[in-house]
């Protein structure tokens, strides 16, 4: 049973077990350590070589009469006839069928057999090459021509079966036919290397004229600079200076404008420097720089400042060093015209140089670049291109419409309905006013205050017309600043103190009235502080001191209780008796002081207990107040009492607080508290304080 089942119909009698292939058992290492003598990988390639066993040859058949001969052709002609019919589009077999019939010096059937390719693929012209070099070798002169006349007739843009061909008639001797064979090609216009290969042909045969007509060809056929310039080199080579410079001129004619027009004037400058015609060089240096753009002109300003440098004199050296930062410029305002620096550089650049025309240009050019979008911090630097064009104009040119115009086009261009500059109205009505033209400087400050009022432009109309002594056209122009900005404490306090330099105390005054009652104001301290000071130059005390009752109802800010005592101290009464004996004079000299003393004690009061009661976390300034009291005092003399403020001063106290942050505790930080002498017993009444209150909370209770 076991037998039928391991038997397969596949293997006949046999049993999967007969068949079964035993591999060796894998033997287990016992002992893993290296062995003495190591065996290197060199060793075992080269043991693995000799026991190689030799290749196996086929034997070497002799042929040893015709008619075996005659067989093996046949034979070898079969197997290939047989590989053409399977691979017919395979070019190796068909060059290895005519190669072997060559060795058998059948050159008929050779012959035969590459006609077959070519039929196959004509286009392949390693084909057309391979079956001349055949002909050639074998001295087979007019088969070869055969060949190769058909192989330029089919293929005449591959340029390899012209040189071959040319280079065999060359070796045979046959120059005219060479010479033929260059001009069937060169009817087909082939590229510069065949031109040239024909000019170095007729000057290998020393002919000269032939090589200058094939120029003309070539440079009629190929009109480029390189062409050209072999042309004129030719030319030069031969001692012809006169038709090499009527070669460059008639290039020059030709290509000025073309893109590699540089190297055409590089190389005609070269020429005549060679000819040690200097003025000649420099001219076409100067023409070059002149007529091609400044972006395709690096190598020639390079060579006109080594030229300068070495015929020129101090001036050409400057002109051509600036010629080449020219370049760079000319560079950079391309790569990015909205790079206003650059453009800042080039300006300066030509300034220093000085020519009109060329320096407008170049303004003109940098204007026109206007910033792409209408936001101020794009036109910051921008619009310094416009100023600096005006002020050109104005004081280096001394053009005065032109500056008109200028700072026209410039105000009619800026988007004053998003932005303005103030710089820029200010410069155009201060030109006006250079020009003795009042009423166009009025019409522009005017124009600016309409379009894009701003603070400088009203202090600056304000000042002209005050300076022209117009006090009228002054109150209108703050009467128009203070309707635009009615917060700008600035505005009020100027109009205030104009109306006071004209002894208008009660306009002044009124206007100061208005400033404070104004609901919003940008500085409000300053505006205080003019209208106390107004107040105490006219010696009005008691208004100044009704002032700063006024100013305490809004703020009772530090400052305002020590201006407000210093005031107290220092104010005298407005009538003093000159008439009195000069005893009765210091005695009322003195009341007056103790009476100016005696209200400042009484401002410093106030304060302090609206410190105590009302701010009680305000310490720190609780305590700068009782240090300018004491100051106070003390400054007095025998009229001040310290001791008055002495009792009062609190003891200073250097504590430590945690820091909070978001993230938690950061550390501990060091401040300085004050503790005042009525909270020394702060503890005492604390106690008797909570003692009141559980008594009266435990009568309610009794009463319930």
């Amino acid at each position: 049973m076991s037998s039928a089942k391991d038997s397969d119909p596949a293997l006949g009698y046999l049993t999967r077990k007969e068949t079964e292939v035993k591999l060796p058992r894998p033997t287990r290492v016992k002992n893993k350590t290296p062995a003495p003598i190591q065996i290197t990988a060199e060793q075992i390639l080269r043991e693995a070589r000799e026991r190689q066993e030799a290749e196996i040859r086929p034997p070497k058949q002799k042929i040893t009469d015709s008619a075996e001969l005659s067989d093996y052709r046949l034979r070898k002609r079969k197997e290939f006839e047989d590989l053409i019919r399977r691979v017919r589009w395979n070019k190796s077999v068909w060059v290895k069928y005519a190669k072997w019939e060559e060795s058998q010096k059948d050159f008929n059937r050779a012959r035969s057999v590459w006609e077959r390719a070519l039929d196959v693929d004509y286009r392949d012209h390693t084909m057309w090459l391979k079956y001349a070099d055949v002909e050639m070798k074998n001295k087979f002169i007019n088969h070869a021509r055969n060949v190769w006349d058909r192989a330029i007739t089919l293929l005449p843009r591959v340029d390899q079966l012209w040189y071959k061909y040319i280079h065999m008639e060359e070796m045979l001797g046959n120059v005219a036919g060479a010479r033929q064979i260059f001009e069937r090609w060169m009817t087909w216009e082939p590229d510069t290397q065949a031109w040239l290969s024909y000019i170095k042909f007729e000057l290998r045969y020393n002919e000269i004229g032939r090589a200058r007509g094939i120029f003309e060809r070539f440079v009629n056929c190929q009109p480029k600079v390189n062409a050209w310039i072999r042309f004129a080199k030719f030319e030069m080579k031969n001692g012809e200076i006169g038709k090499a410079r009527s070669v460059y001129e008639r290039a020059v004619d030709k290509l000025a404008d073309d893109e590699e027009a540089e190297s055409l004037f590089v190389a005609f400058a070269e020429f005549e420097e060679r000819c040690k015609e200097t003025e000649r060089a420099r001219f076409l240096y100067k023409y070059a720089l002149d007529h091609i753009p400044k972006g395709r002109a690096e190598d020639l300003y390079r060579k006109f400042v080594a030229f300068e440098k070495q015929y020129g004199d101090k001036v050409g050296i400057e002109d051509a060093i600036v010629g080449k930062r020219r370049f760079q410029y000319e560079d950079e305002v391309r790569k990015n015209p909205l790079n206003y620096d650059s453009w800042f550089d080039y300006i300066r650049l030509e300034e220093n140089v000085g020519n009109k025309d060329r320096i407008r240009e170049v303004y003109e050019r940098a204007i026109a670049n206007v910033p792409p979008a209408e936001e101020k911090r794009y036109w910051q630097r921008y619009i310094y291109l416009w100023i600096n064009y005006a002020l050109y104009e104005e004081l280096d040119a001394q053009d005065v419409e032109r500056t008109r115009d200028v700072y026209r086009e410039c105000l009619n261009l800026i988007p004053h309905k998003q932005f303005s500059f103030a710089k820029v109205w200010l410069l155009a009505a201060q030109f006006e006013i250079r020009q003795l033209n009042l009423k166009g400087a009025r019409s522009i400050l005017g124009q600016a205050i309409g379009k894009a009022p701003k603070d400088k432009i009203f202090k600056k109309y304000i000042e002209i017309e005050l300076q022209l002594g117009n006090i009228d056209r002054c109150r209108k122009l703050y009467e128009k600043y203070l309707e635009w900005s009615p917060e700008n404490c600035y505005a009020w306090s100027k109009y205030a103190e104009l109306e006071r330099s004209l002894s208008e105390t009660d306009r002044a005054r009124a206007i100061f009235e208005l400033a404070i009652a104004q609901p919003a104001l940008d500085m409000p301290e300053l505006l205080w502080k003019a209208y106390i000071d107004f107040e105490i130059s006219e010696g009005e005390f008691e208004k100044t001191r009704r002032l700063y009752e006024r100013l305490l109802e809004r703020t009772k800010h530090l400052k305002v209780w020590i201006s407000f005592a210093k005031f107290e101290a220092s104010a005298m009464l407005e009538e003093q008796d000159l008439e009195l004996p000069q005893d009765e004079a210091q005695e009322s000299l003195l009341k007056q002081q103790l009476h100016c003393l005696q209200n400042a004690r009484r401002v410093f009061e106030s304060a302090i207990n609206y410190f105590r009661t009302s701010a009680p976390d305000l310490k720190e300034e609780r305590a700068m107040l009782l240090e300018e009291w004491l100051s106070l005092e003390s400054s007095l003399g025998e009229l001040g009492d310290v001791s008055l403020v002495r009792v009062k001063q609190p003891k200073k106290l250097k504590k430590r607080r945690l820091i909070d942050t978001d993230d938690g505790p950061a550390g501990y930080e060091e401040y300085i508290d004050y503790i005042f002498p009525e909270e020394t017993q702060a503890p005492n009444m604390k106690i008797l304080e909570a003692a009141y209150k559980w008594k009266k909370q435990k009568t309610s209770t009794d009463q319930d």
